[in-house]
């Protein structure tokens, strides 16, 4: 049986090697623990068509970036908010207006935020502000709680995780259907989830920086494997 196709929207910048491009990035440790999970990451360029895409991909993982556009949650722009390029926000609403709600979803960091959004939540657009250090910023490795029986719990089977923090948002009110299943120890929410759906885990700190953690390669495995059985069932029933 193949492997199953895992959609990523890449970010979009200046290309490093021409003063005349941009380029589209994926950090490399996404791809990565895709494929060490047994995953083909598959990714998708903004412009790219919706129906044809959202046909083909058996789990889509929303990757970290800059920040959300505040005025897509109905805020000013805060001094130290810096925008990802819309065109990435744009091509994400499309495949999530189009996505089926057993399409397995993975956010990560920029991820969990696009989710919390989507669904009518907001965000603090600066922590520190906030919570009065900058901790979360930078790659910290701090201890994070897991909520029992989440599926954030499950995918992962510990109830803390050692997660490598390089946001300086975070969700704030939590957006329509979603819960809260993670939090830092200063109270910040580190995960979120839609315990309705088949699988839709996001989290705020990078699971993909700590690959040899066994919690982050178990995530990324629940994930393939939800994966697969999306796959199945789409080829079972005729729609493949």
């Amino acid at each position: 049986m193949s492997k199953p196709l895992i959609g990523i929207v890449p970010s979009k910048g200046p290309d490093p090697t021409s003063d005349e491009r941009e380029a589209y990035f994926v950090g490399k440790p996404y791809i990565d623990s895709i494929i060490g999970a047994g995953g083909v990451p598959l990714v998708l360029p903004h412009g790219v068509d919706v129906a044809t895409v959202i046909s083909l991909i058996d789990g889509w993982m929303i990757i970290g970036g800059h920040d959300i556009d505040p005025k897509l949650y109905g805020q000013e722009t805060h001094k130290d908010t810096r925008l990802e390029p819309s065109g990435r926000f744009d091509l994400e609403s499309a495949l999530y207006e189009a996505a089926s709600r057993d399409l397995p979803i993975l956010g990560i960091c920029y991820g969990c935020q696009f989710l919390n959004v989507k669904r009518g939540g907001d965000l603090i657009q600066h922590l520190p502000d906030l919570v009065g250090h900058k901790s979360h910023e930078g790659g910290t490795r701090e201890p994070i709680r897991l909520e029992p029986g989440s599926q954030i719990g499950s995918a992962t089977r510990q109830e803390t995780i050692d997660g490598k923090s390089y946001h300086h948002q975070a969700v704030h009110h939590v957006g329509q259907g979603l819960v809260v299943s993670a939090w830092a120890s200063d109270g910040t929410v580190e995960a979120i989830e839609d315990p309705d759906a088949n699988f839709m885990v996001a989290v705020q700190w990078h699971p993909e920086r700590t690959p040899d953690d066994p919690a982050s390669v178990q995530l990324f495995k629940t994930f393939i494997e939800k994966a697969k059985e999306y796959r199945e069932a789409k080829s079972s029933c005729g729609t493949w």
